[in-house]
């Protein structure tokens, strides 16, 4: 089977494009072939003694698979380290149409398996992009610890993030149709990018980059989101150690109070030179002309 790629080409009716020279439609309209987004499910699955166990079924653009189960796991609290995951790989006894679809888990004895309830829980609700605990306590239950860093960020770095990453996003230039998660340095400097059709999965493939590579925690870095700063992605920042969230569009009260609990700096509405922050000022160095 060949393995999907992360794009398809599709025929487009267009209207309003103009004439072509060999004589079109009267009517304004042309046929063409368009790139979109492709969209997949992927099942994560545990092998366990005496069998296996369906962890979380996602949809998902195709590509960085691995790096999208690593995030998962690290998000959810089942793993905290690298070498707790001992072996990932695309199922062979599946039917040819799925083999890409489906990834195997073997953990260590130390990762925090769910109980039958949560993988319930897991399985019905990944589909609706919801992946987080849903509350805030489950931070400080699993030891997540208020952060604490003490990087300072000019506002005009964080104005200029949305331009920045919007360079490094090739597939929605394609398609139109991915959001889009980066994560750069403190003076700036784009250190990892990672695109998906869902906003949770682009995060949790930078972060299961982050992971794998053994770059864990992210003290000092800056993440920055093409969507909106829900809950869901601000825990996410917490367990992976990032004190510096921004996004283009608006944040939740929840995704707040996160940010305020945890110590995280929430900028949102960052846009066109703009931004506005709703907690951790205090990185944020007023550098920005008055509008």
């Amino acid at each position: 089977m060949t393995r999907a790629g992360p794009t398809r080409r599709v025929a487009v009716r267009h209207y309003g494009a103009p004439p072509s020279p060999s004589g079109g439609p009267p009517d304004g309209w042309s046929t063409e072939r368009d790139a979109v987004v492709g969209e997949e499910p992927l099942q994560l699955r545990l092998e366990q003694v005496g069998g296996e166990l369906p962890l979380v079924t996602t949809m998902r653009t195709p590509g960085a698979d691995f790096e999208l189960a690593a995030g998962f796991l690290l998000a959810e609290g089942i793993v905290t380290r690298r070498e707790e995951i001992l072996e990932m790989r695309y199922c062979r006894d599946v039917p040819d149409d799925e083999r890409y679809n489906v990834l195997r888990l073997r953990l260590a004895r130390s990762a925090q398996v769910p109980d039958r309830d949560a993988l319930h829980r897991f399985t019905a609700t990944a589909a609706c992009g919801v992946c987080g605990k849903g509350q805030i306590a489950s931070l400080a239950e699993r030891g997540c610890a208020r952060l604490t860093d003490d990087v300072r960020v000019p506002a005009s770095l964080l104005a200029a993030l949305p331009e920045r990453l919007r360079s490094h996003q090739p597939l929605f230039e394609r398609t139109g149709a991915l959001h889009a998660a980066g994560l750069f340095s403190p003076d700036g400097a784009l250190l990892a990018a990672r695109e998906d059709i869902g906003r949770h999965n682009a995060l949790d493939k930078l972060f299961g980059w982050a992971l794998l590579e053994g770059r864990l925690p992210l003290a000092g870095g800056i993440v920055f989101v093409s969507g909106r700063a829900g809950f869901e992605l601000v825990q996410k920042c917490v367990v992976a150690g990032i004190p510096v969230f921004g996004a283009v569009s608006a944040p939740s009260s929840l995704a707040i109070e996160v940010a305020r609990d945890f110590g995280i700096t929430l900028a949102a509405f960052v846009r066109e030179g703009r931004l506005s922050v709703y907690a951790g000022a205090e990185r944020v160095i007023d550098d920005l002309a008055p509008t």
